[in-house]
């Protein structure tokens, strides 16, 4: 799943590219490779590097030295650090990442597959959400360069990129969840209701509504608002501050001004002609953003009970499941490595200069 948005890229480029646009890809695929495999050791040296045994940290006081053994044994923790490192690379390869030392000992990547498609479904509306309130208002900002409007927005983007992202939540919560009671506090789905649900993609908003399931839809939607506005508002101020400075920019060159001496309607110039042009660092940052997008889905999912790869970390985290918590960041490693590639490829479309 974690590769879609760069297979559907890949896919376009080759069936409607040009030579030229072949090339740029396939290099940027292949140096894709070695930023994985950097950033993939990084974790397994950190990991390493963190004081603490792994197996003590898990078992606590209670357990025995002898079952203590048997676990390092299990794990391999015995194994020189460079056998350890080669099987981890394995593991990333394979995307298979061994058992959880809690919890049952399940498969990690079992338990990362229940819990990624609720991460997807906070972080997609988030971010178009972001993008929606970025964008346009940027434009309008830019527009209205150095009037009532401009100071506004730009003081709004200050504002809100500021907050403390689990404040905010926090927030929202106290004022539409407990005092106005228009939203639920946390959770994904009313406990009631998600019996009724077929699970298939575990998306539950595409499930509900391939199934036709009315009431969990809503109760998912429902669910939803505050999370996803909680992170969209934080991210959306970088991009009204990025995309209006691109717009003014824009908005200063001859063909604008040919276009406003023609007679062009002044919200075509602005929306249509300077906008289309302004775009192409903003889709730039949208690849960076990714990773802030990861780590605010993080804290939001814990302050919204929201059973995603956030909290699975967090809770991972506090009772020391470092194989699970290893097998997280690198899969966090990978998505903003395969959106940025997803990113790059798009950005080469859009601008033919990218690639020659």
């Amino acid at each position: 799943m974690i590769g879609i948005p760069a297979g559907i890229a890949l896919l376009y480029v080759f069936v409607r590219g040009s030579a030229g646009l072949r090339r740029y890809v396939i290099t940027r695929v292949l140096l894709t490779i070695p930023m994985i495999f950097i950033l993939a050791s990084l974790v397994f040296l950190v990991l390493r590097a963190i004081p603490g045994d792994p197996v003590t940290s898990s078992l606590g006081p209670k357990g025995s030295p002898e079952l203590k053994q048997r676990l390092r044994t299990e794990l391999g923790l015995e194994d020189p650090m460079i056998v350890q490192y080669g099987r981890f690379l394995g593991e990333v390869v394979t995307l298979d990442f061994g058992r959880s030392l809690v919890g049952g000992r399940r498969r990690i990547v079992d338990e990362m597959g229940e819990r990624f498609p609720a991460t997807l479904e906070l972080i997609v509306p988030a971010a178009l959400m972001a993008l929606l309130l970025g964008i346009v208002p940027g434009t309008f900002a830019a527009s209205r360069r150095r009037r009532t409007a401009d100071y506004s927005l730009r003081l709004y983007s200050v504002i809100v990129y500021s907050m403390p992202i689990f404040w905010l939540g926090l927030l929202l919560q106290l004022l539409f969840a407990v005092h106005l009671g228009w939203v639920p506090v946390a959770g994904r789905i009313d406990a009631v209701v998600g019996t009724t649900v077929h699970r298939t993609t575990n998306i539950l908003l595409i499930d509900t509504l391939l199934t036709g399931n009315w009431p969990a839809f809503w109760s998912v939607v429902h669910h939803l608002i505050l999370p996803v506005i909680t992170l969209g508002l934080i991210l959306s101020g970088v991009f009204l501050r990025l995309t209006r400075i691109n717009v003014i920019e824009t908005l200063q060159q001859d063909y604008i001004t040919a276009a406003r001496a023609r007679g062009v309607k002044e919200w075509v110039v602005v929306y249509r002609h300077a906008l289309k042009n302004a775009m192409i660092p903003v889709i730039t940052l949208i690849g960076l953003q990714v990773a802030i997008l990861l780590a605010g889905a993080v804290l939001t999912e814990t302050v919204f009970s929201w059973p995603g790869m956030g909290r699975y970390l967090v809770e991972r985290i506090s009772v020391r499941d470092y194989t699970a918590v290893q097998s997280v960041i690198t899969m966090f490693a990978i998505f903003v490595a395969l959106i940025s590639l997803a990113v790059d490829i798009v950005y080469s479309l859009l601008d033919p200069r990218v690639r020659y």
